[in-house]
């Protein structure tokens, strides 16, 4: 039995979803962090629409579009991505109405999206802890 058989796609997408919500969590700190800084415009993550695309392909049965080794011709056709490859892409998310000095940080709005990627970040650590006491259970056996 191959390893990645104990470790289904919900393990990969969680371990996805934990590393680019680390990384937002970065960007959102650093726009709270810049929030004096004049012209400066914030930044955000975005990789929802990407996680659930690459996701959706690998239900389908599509093969992500890399060969699995370096030497084989990739198959035209089997396009999509897999979820190894989804690394988001960083957006400017202004405020609507930027300061005087050219600062487009909303304090407000940033403290809400540093709350709300913090609740899906532990959601998402909860999830895995739950599938590896799964594997533990399993491998100790039922007592």
């Amino acid at each position: 039995m191959q390893i990645e058989g104990i470790f289904n796609s919900t393990m990969g997408v969680l371990e996805k979803s934990v590393d680019l919500r680390a990384k937002n969590q970065n960007l959102i700190a650093s726009n709270v962090a810049n929030a004096e800084t004049p012209n400066f415009v914030p930044k955000s993550l975005a990789f929802e629409q990407e996680l659930q695309g690459a996701l959706k392909n690998r239900q389908n049965g599509q093969r992500p579009s890399a060969a699995p080794h370096e030497r084989h011709i990739p198959i035209r056709g089997a396009g999509g991505s897999s979820i190894k490859s989804v690394s988001g892409k960083v957006i400017e998310t202004p405020a609507a109405t930027p300061g005087k000095d050219g600062n487009a940080v909303e304090l407000e709005s940033e403290m809400s999206k540093l709350a709300e990627n913090q609740i899906m970040f532990n959601a998402s650590v909860q999830m895995l802890n739950k599938k590896f006491e799964g594997l533990r259970t399993a491998i100790k056996g039922a007592l």
